[in-house]
Formats: structure tokens, C-alpha cells, sequence
């Protein structure tokens, strides 16, 4: 029954990460208003909350309920895995700042750095790439035969 709670809420906490972050990628612009900047940083939150539960959950799975840990450990497209998702949560970090930086801001007009916008971008590509890379592993490929 915990696999089945756990692989549930791993999938509930990415859907909602995904949903966060097409909503961050959608409400972003080079200039937005302190209203904007206070729903960003909201939305920006949820997602973090969700990326904590995804980490938890994911880590619960490999190393607790499920399937034995070697199936993990030895599989190549695992690992491909667990670096993207590195690389997406550090990517993350910047524009988290940025937001939480402007959450109470009492300017009217923010500029917002490029660089937020290429790393929000940049996310969306790696989390259209992470769950093909867990669809190949349920399959069993990567797996050393």
C-alpha cells in the first residue's frame, strides 16, 4: 500500500511542478507589475513545495518500498535521470531568489533578467525529457543484461 500512496503522490507532486511551471514560463515577461511579481513568487512557491515532495517521494522509491535499490543502481538512464533533475532544481535556484527577492516589493515596474526567463525556458525542456527517461526505465531499458 506505501508503493502505491508513494508512486501516487511522486506523480501528483510532478504534475503539479509541471503545471507551476508553465504557469511561470506563461506569466513572464522582460517587465511585469508588483501584482505579477507577488503571484510569481506564489506560484514559484508551490513549485519548490512540489520539487520537495517529487525529491522525498523519489528517494522513498528507490531506497524503501518498490523495487529492490540494484534496479536503480545499476541502470544507466536512472542516473541520466537523477543528473537532469540536478540540473533542473539548480536552474530553479535563480529565478526562486529572483522571486522571492520581489515578493513584497513596493516598486510599481520590475525588470526582469534575461537570465530568469532562459532558465524558466530551460526547465521546461528538461522536464519535457525527465519523464520519457522514467518511461524508459519502467520499460527496463538501460538495464544491464
Amino acid at each position: 500500500m506505501a508503493y502505491v500512496l508513494l508512486r501516487y503522490l511522486h506523480l501528483l507532486a510532478a504534475l503539479v511542478f509541471a503545471g507551476a511551471l508553465i504557469i511561470e514560463n506563461m506569466a513572464i515577461k522582460p517587465v511585469i507589475n508588483r501584482e505579477d511579481a507577488h503571484n510569481l513568487a506564489r506560484v514559484d512557491g508551490i513549485c519548490g513545495m512540489a520539487a520537495l515532495v517529487i525529491i522525498a517521494c523519489g528517494l522513498a522509491l528507490w531506497l524503501w518500498v518498490g523495487k529492490p535499490a540494484d534496479f536503480y543502481n545499476t541502470n544507466p538512464v536512472f542516473h541520466l535521470k537523477l543528473g537532469l533533475l540536478a540540473i533542473l532544481i539548480t536552474s530553479a535556484v535563480y529565478p526562486a531568489l529572483f522571486f522571492s527577492r520581489h515578493r513584497q516589493t513596493e516598486q510599481e515596474q520590475i525588470s526582469v533578467p534575461k537570465a530568469v526567463q532562459l532558465l524558466l525556458r530551460f526547465e521546461i525542456i528538461l522536464l519535457l525529457i525527465i519523464p520519457l527517461l522514467a518511461w524508459a526505465m519502467a520499460r527496463g531499458i538501460g538495464i544491464p543484461g
